[in-house]
């Protein structure tokens, strides 16, 4: 399944919005889209995108002058988000309200995992009684080669990285679609593009597919990933391209 998306990665979208977010911050009363512009150096066909996403998201405003939409302000999220005293518990509720909406929009559970120590973790994440979370039948830290989430984690270490995390976990047959010959997986790795997502199609468990994309912030490994049951693999495709657009939001949660 071939799955095409633009060149603009979470990453890059990310360090936009935080060029957009100094820009507004250093304007207590308001500023103009076309200020912005001229201050970041964004065309207002990839600033316009990035404020309706950090207005959504509760970071800026838009003031209004009788009726028309005018400046823009820093918003309640970002003032709660710089509070040093309830920045940590802002960060939690933030992050976990951008993971809830982004579930309901896509209509699948969603997860975020993180390559720590040498292990892959989950560290957060959002399911409920219509986007079942996925059983965890083997461990995710020993199912690397098997899940989306452990392949793109894994895209995203250098060889000797990979090599090292397969040298200590065994590529288990976890099904008749995993892939346990580490060649054939290095180059698979290999030759993932960076803004294409990750898949999984029942190689880690029957009955289950995913999707995966990098969220890494600086040296930090990092991915976003959607379950589905195998009867919803039809909607892998536009899942995945919501994903996608849906990781900027999270990777910002993580950023500020």
């Amino acid at each position: 399944m071939a799955l095409q998306h633009e060149a603009i990665t979470p990453h890059r979208s990310v360090q936009s919005a935080l060029r957009v977010l100094e820009t507004v911050a250093r304007h207590g009363t308001g500023v103009t889209a076309a200020r912005i512009a001229r201050d970041t150096g964004l065309p207002l066909d990839r600033l316009t995108p990035l404020l309706r996403m950090l207005t959504s998201e509760g970071y800026v405003e838009q003031l209004t002058d009788d009726g028309t939409p005018g400046a823009y302000v820093t918003g309640e999220t970002l003032s709660r988000l710089g509070s040093t005293r309830d920045h940590a518990e802002a960060l939690r509720e933030k992050l976990q309200r951008t993971l809830d909406g982004l579930r309901d929009s896509i209509g699948a559970a969603v997860y975020i995992s993180r390559y720590v120590d040498g292990e892959v973790r989950v560290t957060d994440f959002a399911a409920g009684p219509r986007t079942p979370a996925v059983n965890e039948w083997v461990d995710f830290r020993s199912s690397a080669h098997a899940s989306a989430v452990g392949k793109s984690l894994l895209t995203q270490l250098d060889v000797n990285g990979r090599r090292d995390h397969l040298s200590r976990h065994k590529m288990a047959r976890l099904t008749s679609r995993t892939i346990t010959n580490e060649r054939v997986l290095l180059n698979r790795l290999a030759s993932q593009p960076a803004t294409v997502p990750v898949l999984d199609l029942q190689e880690y468990a029957v009955g289950t597919v995913c999707a995966a994309v990098p969220i890494t912030a600086g040296s930090a490994v990092g991915c976003l990933a959607l379950s589905l049951p195998v009867e919803h693999a039809h909607r892998l495709r536009a899942a995945a391209d919501t994903l996608n657009r849906g990781a900027a939001p999270v990777l910002l949660s993580l950023a500020i």
